[in-house]
């Protein structure tokens, strides 16, 4: 028994020594890196590289799983407010103070890929010709013109999309709204064998492209501080920040939120307001609040243990999940980046290069870092302010009759009898936004539609009405069109359906 003690002893001493020789490794590896090459270009890659090290640290020295199952609690009661509650006390007459306060963020990062475009996601058109970015300017410029105040725009950039957005920056410059941009980081992708970067220089092209990735939106508090623009903003006076992902189209500025958080009724000052809303069969993977060693904590399903996957997605047991519309305090971020005091689990992200070779990236999620914040609340808001555009199907909804554009901002139909949106699929013949666009003359009328399946070779004529359960299957090699003037109610359609003209 005792040889075992010193055997495990000695192997804990040897995992020890393996992971100060891959940490040694890796920053002589980084070194390398930046010697490739200098200036302005260095110095930034430097200070990403730190936050990297700093990851990478921690990601070696990770046992298991970072929550413990038994010691999750529900979060107490008084910890996740409903919105009804908030919203009941009213607003000032000086709603404008409080707006002058805030800077909206919008993370800007991602690329349109999944829906078949090229370049920022932020650039797809999805209404009336208005991409995400020009909703987003049109509903803070009508705040500033209604309140006559002066709420900035920050978008956080990534090395994929701060290019091409900036170019389309300029068409706003007449717009009531100042528009400020950074970047998050740009991480090297780490091989999945040696656990060393794939990358061989910091340049980004050929072959090196696929080395570097941009780590999540949890790195925003790192990168926001770093860029210089967090204490531009806070001696503007400005205290905190809406954030929310930039294809979320429900989430608009919501004057009640932000009265709660400036005025503070209980007297502790709230550094952080996570919106949530309850869950449905379609959100069970999203991540969910719970009590933690004490503290309001986010729990995303990558952290919990296979045992438990399931009871993780039960509707019954975690009734919310998060939004990722969060409202931060300017200074909080300030004081935790200079304390080095935001903890975020690390997301471990496996991924295949066009070339076959396994890579892992270290990534963080924004809404991990509520623990690190004083007073942290939850607030459970209406399903509307959860309305995003992930894919086609999600246009869908978001073209149709089931809401109406004002300002900017989307909202569902008096004419709609429910206020949950139908569920739809479309098959992979849609995937892409050039072909969606193509097998609709006009987008259908969606007022009583409860669900629509569509899969293969389907098109819609004009003016098609959508009723009850709709299910639309084109066999292989078949095609069916959908004439025009249609009216489809509680109907499967399948097989080849050819109309003619006549």
């Amino acid at each position: 028994i005792k040889n075992k003690g010193v055997a495990n002893g000695g192997m804990a001493e040897f995992q020890e020594m393996m992971r100060q020789q891959l940490e040694s490794s890796m920053h002589t590896e980084l070194e390398k890196l930046l010697d490739t090459t200098t200036g302005a270009e260095r110095e930034v890659s430097k200070k990403d590289f730190e936050g990297f090290k700093n990851l990478y640290h921690r990601f070696l020295q990770v046992k298991g799983p970072s929550v413990e199952w038994i010691k999750i609690k529900r979060p107490p009661e008084d910890s996740i407010q409903p919105y009804d509650k908030i919203s009941a006390r009213g607003l000032p007459d000086s709603m404008a103070n409080s707006l002058n306060k805030l800077v909206v963020v919008k993370l800007n990062g991602g690329l349109g890929t999944s829906m078949g475009c090229k370049g920022p996601k932020s650039l797809i058109s999805v209404r009336n010709e208005n991409t995400f970015l020009d909703l987003t300017v049109q509903q803070i410029e009508h705040l500033n013109k209604t309140y006559n105040t002066d709420v900035p725009l920050v978008l956080m950039n990534s090395f994929n999309t701060d290019e091409d957005t900036k170019k389309i920056l300029q068409k706003y410059t007449h717009h009531r709204v100042k528009i400020h941009t950074f970047n998050q980081s740009r991480y090297p992708r780490i091989n999945k064998e040696s656990l060393l970067p794939v990358a061989t220089n910091l340049s980004m092209t050929g072959q090196n492209t696929e080395g570097w990735y941009p780590p999540g939106h949890g790195d925003i508090y790192a990168s926001f501080y770093n860029s210089g623009l967090l204490d531009q903003l806070i001696a503007q006076g400005k205290e905190y920040i809406f954030v929310s992902n930039i294809d979320n189209l429900g989430a608009t500025v919501d004057l009640h939120i932000l009265h709660h958080l400036v005025s503070q009724p209980n007297g502790k000052r709230c550094e952080f307001i996570m919106e949530v809303t309850d869950k449905t069969r379609a959100d069970v993977k999203g991540g969910t609040l719970i009590q933690y060693e004490g503290k309001l904590r986010l729990l995303e399903i990558a952290q919990v243990p296979k045992a438990h996957v399931d009871e993780f997605k039960s509707v019954s047991k975690f009734k919310i999940f998060n939004t990722n519309n969060l409202w931060i305090s300017l200074a909080a971020i300030k004081r935790l980046q200079e304390q080095k005091a935001m903890d975020m689990e690390i997301i471990v992200n496996s991924k295949t290069l066009d070339g076959g070779q396994n890579v892992i990236q270290l990534e963080t999620a924004v809404g991990a870092a509520i623990k690190s914040f004083d007073n942290a609340l939850g607030i459970n808001v209406p399903r509307s302010r959860f309305l995003p555009v992930k894919t086609t199907s999600d246009l869908l909804l978001v073209m149709s009759n089931l809401y109406s554009l004002e300002a900017g901002s989307l909202t569902m139909s008096p004419k709609r009898e429910f206020p949950t949106t139908p569920h739809v699929k479309l098959g992979s013949s849609f995937t892409k936004v050039q072909e969606y666009l193509t097998r609709f003359e006009s987008i259908p009328d969606m007022l009583e539609l409860d669900h629509l399946t569509v899969s293969g070779d389907v098109t819609f004529g004009k003016n098609v009405s959508l009723k009850g359960t709709v299910i639309i299957i084109a066999n292989h090699g078949d095609r069916i069109d959908i004439p025009a003037g249609s009216m489809l109610e509680n109907k499967i359609v399948s097989g080849n359906l050819r109309i003619l003209d006549h």
